[in-house]
């Protein structure tokens, strides 16, 4: 009989949270980080130009994410960027739960092993409080975007949002869910 390969969600529940708790020397299982969700920011470069560029990223983040993006508009207007309130300037996706856990999946096993000169990613993206921030130069990395029909280069950045108090507790956390960091000198 064929065993069935558990996903990144029953991996966690069963033998990444032991090694997790152990490694923090947690006691309490529900003091123990785990994954909260995963936000792509993806600010549209000219989209005051033409609105069309703001639905042409749309299509790519769906792509990318599985599910349609909300639009952000300006919150205040900027005269040395002609940005008035209520502008189309950026999208946003969160995901959580399963779709969470296969995207972080797709992340550190097919796409930054795809990137060029990968040795890993920077130990010094948290921000304090255990989440950490991964930016991309363009979303052509993705196996989901044809590079032939991307017309304009378009950077995304993924925040992966953890329950952890601190740096440390994202960073145990992160490294047994499979994040590829860089090693240390």
């Amino acid at each position: 009989m064929w065993g069935r390969i558990m996903n990144l969600e029953e991996r966690f529940s069963k033998e990444i949270s032991k090694k997790v708790k152990t490694d923090l020397n947690i006691k309490n299982p529900m003091a123990l980080p785990k994954l909260l969700k995963i936000v792509i920011n993806m600010g549209v470069k000219d989209a005051l130009a033409d609105k069309k560029n703001v639905e042409r990223a749309g299509v790519t983040l769906t792509q990318i994410a599985g599910q349609k993006p909300k639009v952000m508009k300006a919150k205040k207007s900027i005269s040395t960027f002609k940005l008035r309130q209520g502008d189309q300037i950026a999208l946003v996706v969160t995901m959580r739960g399963k779709r969470m856990y296969d995207f972080f999946e797709k992340i550190t096993n097919i796409v930054l092993p795809r990137l060029r000169d990968f040795r890993g990613v920077k130990r010094t993206s948290f921000d304090g409080r255990g989440n950490y921030t991964l930016g991309f130069v363009e979303s052509s990395v993705f196996p989901e975007i044809d590079q032939s029909k991307v017309d304009k280069i378009q950077g995304l950045e993924v925040v992966i949002v953890t329950t952890a108090k601190d740096d440390k507790e994202g960073f145990v956390l992160l490294e047994a869910l499979g994040m590829p960091f860089q090693k240390q000198k």
